[in-house]
């Protein structure tokens, strides 16, 4: 049985990490953890909590070791049940932490490993692999019932309660509508569960950045590592994942190219580079020694992890004084945007940032200013004489 043990010291916290459990690895990583390769483990700041943890990783008894506390060892999951005193909702209270107890595992290895294994056989990306298995444990565990017990109005009662009790989004629910299709399609070979119909997509027009803005943040911007990252984003277009995926030969400095070797879908593909984010790479590679990858995390095996990127993004926007609800993804609009306004063909944008369809593109002309900023609001004119 596979156990984790959590060490809360000193406003940190420490989980020891022994083994190949290559999705757990990736998925600490994301939520934040900094990996301590002579230690092997990961360290957290006091964001990683216990009802965190049993929300993240449910299913996977763990032991929570906190020194200053008063009962200093907490211990959930095994017996397929928490320890400790429940309130009459069922709940554990702990300190700050709310942790709902953790419902037995449905899904058997033997259907786990078929659903893995017909991932890997199709090339699907790691994180795909991740969310497929996840959300079909998730479906399994939550109704408490094996794969073979599962029908049709019972994925349907599952994915209510994600929209209800756990505020999913539409593309989250989508994404769990797929990874429980592939497996009842693939693995299982039920086909009437493919009859479940997909949410609607809320449309919502990209937040973009105004190239003030952009310049704010990255003026804001000391570190030369992060700067460049964020950089790279704006001037070429890259998704996150993209970005932090870069090996130092992806860059084409004599032809102004990024090379996309794998990106959203597999793809391929290239785009422009910046002759002023050239000469920041230029001085972060003399500063900096990269092997493989152009952003290596702490572990220079391993590049930099997809949440750590984020975070670089947000502390930038914060430094900036940026108040709009903006991500690192808005950088990837603003790319978009601002060559529209430029007056570049879409049919290009659209191959600059990989899109299959140049109706995702589309969505641009929505937020470009063009010909819109020199309409004058009839408010204007409301005192001017005829």
């Amino acid at each position: 049985m596979k156990v984790a043990y959590i060490y809360s010291e000193s406003g940190s916290m420490r989980i020891p990490f022994i083994g190949a459990d290559i999705p757990m690895f990736n998925r600490l990583a994301a939520l934040g953890g900094k990996w301590n390769q002579l230690g092997h483990e990961f360290i957290f700041g006091k964001a990683m909590t216990a009802s965190c943890f049993s929300r993240e990783f449910p299913g996977i008894p763990f032991v929570w070791v906190n020194g200053n506390a008063p009962s200093p060892v907490r211990v959930y999951g095994f017996l397929e049940r928490p320890w400790g005193k429940p309130t009459q909702s069922g709940e554990i209270k702990t300190g700050q932490a709310n942790v709902q107890p953790i419902l037995p595992d449905k899904l058997s290895e033997h259907w786990r490993k078929k659903l893995e294994a017909k991932l890997r056989s199709r090339k699907y990306s790691q994180r795909t692999l991740d969310a497929y298995l996840y959300n079909v444990r998730l479906l399994c565990r939550t109704l408490q019932k094996t794969p073979e017990e599962i029908q049709p109005d019972d994925v349907t009662d599952f994915l209510a309660d994600l929209e209800k009790n756990k505020a999913y989004s539409a593309s989250s629910i989508n994404l769990a509508i797929s990874g429980i299709k592939f497996f009842y399609k693939e693995v299982y070979k039920y086909k009437s569960i493919l009859d479940q119909r997909r949410p609607r997509q809320d449309k919502r027009l990209p937040v973009v950045l105004s190239q003030a803005e952009i310049k704010k943040i990255l003026a804001a911007e000391k570190n030369l590592k992060h700067r460049l990252l964020l950089m790279l984003v704006y001037a070429s277009g890259l998704r996150v994942s993209e970005a932090v995926n870069l090996k130092c030969h992806d860059v084409d400095i004599d032809r102004k190219l990024v090379n996309i070797i794998s990106g959203k879908g597999r793809k391929g593909r290239c785009t422009i580079m910046s002759e002023t984010s050239i000469d920041t790479l230029i001085n972060y590679c003399s500063q900096y020694e990269t092997v493989n990858w152009l952003f290596p995390g702490v572990n220079p095996a391993r590049h930099l992890s997809i949440r750590t990127a984020q975070r670089i993004c947000e502390l930038a926007f914060k430094k900036a004084g940026i108040k709009k609800n903006a991500s690192i993804h808005s950088l990837r609009h603003s790319f978009a945007t601002h060559l529209l306004e430029s007056g570049t063909d879409i049919r290009y944008i659209k191959e600059l940032l990989g899109h299959k369809s140049i109706r995702t593109t589309e969505r641009y002309t929505h937020v470009a200013r063009g010909k819109i900023n020199r309409i004058v609001s009839p408010l204007d004119n409301i005192d001017r004489e005829d």
